[in-house]
């Protein structure tokens, strides 16, 4: 008897678990379904996410054919430019210089050699002359440093910043599960399903905004600080161009 008893409510709580997860039609899991399914405060999480992921890949783009110029003219202008100061030809130099202006070394060059160009025409070339060459050579420097850093600066928020924008659209779905709940007076998987699936869609989209921003972010201020070691030797070569120069006037 109490076997017979022990069986029947088995039965009784394993049909009414069953009922309580199919009562209701399943969620569609296709990204159409769960647009639909979500409310206007997890779509517009969405909307910023797939925002800034746009915005984070134009930078990645940009910087990348930039990066990419900046290092393919600095290869062929390195050389060129190296051989017109041998042979004391400045103004070739300049115009060598010119002619790659999206070389990171070509602006910081130019610069000096034009400051060193407009003092050698008084006759002399003075110390103070060596000064406002390096001067010049440092406020370029400043300047082409903000340049490739441009749009860095958004890479990294964007990289910081999408997970929680994630996470907030995830609060918001696990909300409109307990919405569902209360409404559909109902308490099985599929009543909290579609408030579940808002809140890992918004929390993945998070994630794959993120993780390339940070990576990206990361790569690219590796370059920069590349860029700047360079333009800082070239720097220190002219400034040692300049002495010798001297130099060789005084003698």
């Amino acid at each position: 008897m109490l076997l017979a008893n022990l069986a029947s409510l088995a039965f009784v709580h394993v049909y009414t678990l069953a009922a309580w997860i199919i009562q209701e039609q399943p969620v569609g899991w296709d990204p159409i379904s769960l647009w639909r399914q979500m409310n206007w405060a997890a779509r517009i999480v969405v909307i910023i996410l797939f925002i800034m992921s746009g915005w984070s890949i134009g930078v990645m783009i940009d910087r990348w054919m930039a990066f990419s110029a900046a290092r393919k003219q600095s290869r062929s202008f390195a050389p060129a430019v190296a051989g017109a100061l041998r042979d004391g030809k400045i103004d070739e130099a300049i115009r060598v210089a010119e002619r790659n202006k999206k070389s990171h070394l070509a602006k910081v060059v130019t610069a000096g050699l034009m400051e060193f160009r407009a003092h050698q025409e008084s006759g002399e070339i003075p110390g103070e002359t060596i000064e406002a060459s390096k001067r010049a050579l440092e406020r370029t420097e400043a300047i082409v440093h903000a340049e490739l850093k441009r749009g860095l600066g958004g890479l990294a928020t964007i990289g910081s910043t999408a997970p929680f924008v994630g996470l907030f659209g995830t609060v918001m779905g696990i909300l409109h599960a307990f919405q569902g709940i209360s409404e559909q007076k109902a308490t099985g998987l599929a009543a909290v399903a579609g408030g579940i699936a808002e809140a890992l869609v918004t929390t993945a989209i998070g994630l794959f905004v993120a993780i390339p921003a940070v990576m990206m972010f990361n790569y690219l201020t590796g370059r920069v600080e590349a860029f700047d070691v360079e333009m800082d030797n070239s720097s220190s070569e002219l400034i040692d161009y300049f002495l010798k120069r001297r130099g060789m006037r005084r003698a």
